[in-house]
């Protein structure tokens, strides 16, 4: 399928041919008519792609400020290439969606093949779109018009904020399409509406829906128009509609309005406020976000959990349904909105009129070609001629596509000389980018794509950690050898079936390579540790610092059931990182946590067979500005310091003093290179299978060990 995507980097648009997503768990498979072009946030986006890099930092100065911390702490090329990374990624643009139901993924009930709705997704001939956040569409309505069902949301959100009552005198400040959206909206809910922009067309547009208007264009201040339409008393509402870096929108809002009026922000303006604006009216000021309650909620949108309509009366889909309903009986007319349209294959002319000079208001994107082409949903895009099979190569295929495989595992698999076979996403762009740029065959959204395939060897497993445990026994089951990003799994069941998968490929002859991309035991530094640590006498003691760093509770790494937790999901890292330069197995393990909701700043005490003792220190509660990682090893009369991956000095340790690398190196090549060597030669791999057993049981205990999140324990 077609797909609009926009550089982050350079702001090119590009009509890519992409996989069809596959209707996950709680989403609705849509085959797009329409979707329209959203004139405020698109060509935001288009035009901070191409701004410099410069730009881009004067747009973001909070993301400088991290870009800058994490200099102090990394060093200064890893962070330019995690900036490089990141703004390499294509950003799927659009989010005004039109069209009917392929296909309703599980636990989607209200939605039938054929359908007609409305949604979020984006400018691509099918979407996936989350249950919650679709609307089936009236016959009344046309699929021009549905198309504005979702912009037309958010104005209502700002609207519901606003909390207009029959007769006040309300002010909308930018016309745009939100703008006059907002204006037949008003009216409709019986406001009084004064209408502000600079553009002659828009005002004229406002007026025929029934507003008051003034052109800012004249270079006078609206506030005597305002103070004449409010009849001297002050707008009871000021509605900000605008797109714009300066403050001044805010600032005429607060001085238009009557003592305790409101003023709610929809559009993107500066924020520069005046203590004095707001102290002396007692106004309220509030910023919309989105279309309405539960935007941006994991539980609401992912797992398609709806909010009780008895106590949240107007959620995101809801306000989409009210909005169709208003175009339906005629309330709300979006007809004359509309300035271009353009078919899909036109959509680079779409976008050059939106970052042009010219009027453009509502642009339709037209993908009725597609109702007439062939009913097939292709998850398979190839990217290049299928290679020949080299002598000696171990063919890969990828199940996971976000920033970690992008970043670090393609690049490492890729350093390594093994062939790349197939990459799989669910939503098929960021496949199609890490498949572009590391060279793979195929991108595809059908993991079975990867597993069934006779031509990969070995699967690397970067998904979500909730789907490991299924994937690995997937994998093993099709005779592959698996490298599976940490953790192996979230629940001792998980592991259990690891195990019997694993047992019953070697019974069959396979004697499949599994390995967690435990990393860090194959850094330079680490290496030589365990080299120093050989001639040293007796027991050692490990202390492990981690400044973690907090993760907002609603990150899907702090889900008990999609993540685990940090300490299952990162934690497990130096778990196995103390079991390594041990050497010897766990015998006993114990957790105290930090008081708190999330669980995630913790010390886990670790005791080994041969009396050796390790404390990791996993903190949540400190400074980005600190170093991520200490590692201090004692052990026969002398001290090992090991700081971020970056500085090894010995304390009292014969013929050592120090190593240093001039960049962190937490051993990705190595890992992978360690993976592929044992796939070629066959045998155990470089990590025991009943290690990386022992390390995922301990995990798994210890994160059960958190307060709240249960105190179980693996069966022995």
């Amino acid at each position: 399928m077609r797909q609009i995507l926009q550089s982050l980097k350079t702001g090119a648009i590009e009509l890519a041919e992409v996989p069809c997503p596959v209707a996950g768990r709680g989403q609705v498979l849509i085959r797009s008519s329409r979707t329209l072009v959203s004139a405020g946030t698109e060509r935001m986006l288009v035009d901070f792609g191409k701004a410099g890099l410069i730009g881009k930092a004067r747009r973001q100065p909070d993301k400088v400020r991290q870009v800058l911390d994490r200099i102090r702490t990394d060093g200064l090329a890893p962070t330019l290439e995690a900036v490089r990374n990141r703004l390499d990624q294509p950003l799927p643009l659009g989010y005004c969606n039109v069209g009917r139901v392929l296909e309703a993924g599980s636990g989607v009930t209200g939605f039938s093949t054929g359908q007609r709705v409305v949604s979020n997704g984006g400018h691509a001939e099918v979407v996936a779109a989350p249950v919650n956040l679709c609307a089936r569409v009236p016959d009344a309505v046309s699929d021009d018009e549905a198309a504005f069902a979702v912009i037309g949301a958010v104005a209502l959100q700002g609207i519901r904020l606003a909390q207009p009552t029959l007769g006040e005198a309300v002010v909308v400040s930018g016309l745009g399409l939100i703008g006059l959206l907002a204006v037949q909206l008003l009216r409709a809910h019986g406001c009084r509406v004064l209408g502000l922009d600079v553009d002659p067309a828009r005002l004229r547009l406002a007026e025929s829906f029934g507003a008051e208007t003034f052109d800012l264009s004249t270079g006078a201040g609206p506030m005597a128009a305002a103070h004449n339409f409010s009849r001297g008393r002050g707008v009871d509402a000021v509605l900000v509609t605008a797109s714009t870096r300066s403050s001044g929108p805010v600032h005429q809002a607060a001085q238009m309005s009557r003592k305790r009026g409101r003023i709610v922000l929809v559009g993107v303006t500066g924020l520069e406020l005046s203590r004095a604006d707001f102290y002396e009216k007692e106004l309220s000021f509030q910023v919309s976000c989105s279309y309405g309650p539960g935007r941006h909620d994991p539980g609401y949108e992912e797992k398609g959990h709806d909010y009780p309509a008895g106590f949240v009366r107007w959620t995101a889909q809801r306000n989409f349904e009210a909005v169709l309903d208003m175009m339906a009986d005629g309330r709300l007319d979006v007809r004359p909105l509309v300035s271009h349209r353009f078919p899909l294959s036109g959509a680079g002319r779409a976008y050059e009129i939106l970052a042009g000079e010219g009027p453009s208001l509502g642009i339709l994107l037209d993908h009725s070609a597609m109702e007439h082409a062939e009913p097939a949903i292709h998850r398979v895009v190839a990217l290049r001629p299928p290679a020949p099979a080299g002598a000696g190569k171990v063919a890969m295929g990828f199940i996971g596509a976000g920033s970690h495989a992008g970043a670090v595992l393609a690049p490492a698999f890729k350093a390594t000389g093994a062939s790349l076979v197939t990459v799989a996403s669910r939503g098929g762009v960021s496949g199609l980018h890490v498949g572009r740029k590391f060279g793979f065959g195929k991108a595809t959204t059908d993991s079975a794509e990867v597993l069934e395939d006779p031509a990969v060897d070995a699967v690397v497993i970067a998904t979500r950690h909730d789907s490991h445990a299924d994937l690995v026994c997937r994998a093993l089951a099709a005779g592959k050898h698996v490298f599976v990003e940490k953790p192996l799994a979230l629940a001792c069941d998980g592991l259990d079936a690891i195990e019997a998968a694993r047992d019953a490929a070697a019974g069959a002859g396979i004697a499949p390579v599994v390995m967690v991309g435990f990393n860090r035991r194959f850094a330079p530094h680490i290496r030589r540790i365990r080299s120093l640590l050989g001639d040293a006498p007796g027991p050692k003691a490990f202390v492990m610092t981690v400044n973690a760093g907090s993760v907002p509770a609603s990150h899907w790494t702090q889900d008990p059931e999609t993540g685990g937790g940090r300490i299952v999901g990162e934690a497990c890292h130096f778990i196995d990182l103390l079991r390594h330069l041990a050497g010897a197995p766990i015998s006993g393990y114990d957790l105290r946590a930090m008081d708190g909701p999330a669980g995630d700043t913790v010390i886990i005490t670790l005791t080994f067979a041969d009396g050796s003792l390790g404390s990791i220190h996993y903190f949540a509660n400190g400074s980005r500005r600190f170093p991520k990682e200490r590692l201090e090893v004692f052990a026969g009369g002398g001290v090992l310091q090991l700081d971020n991956f970056r500085r090894l000095r010995g304390f009292g340790w014969p013929g050592f003093r120090s190593m240093s690398l001039w960049r962190q190196d937490k051993g990705w090549k190595a890992c992978a290179l360690a993976f592929v060597r044992a796939v070629e030669q066959g045998g155990e791999g470089p990590i025991p299978f009943r290690e990386l057993l022992e390390v995922g049981r301990v995990t798994v205990e210890l994160a059960a060990a958190v307060p709240g999140r249960g105190t179980g324990r693996c069966p022995s």
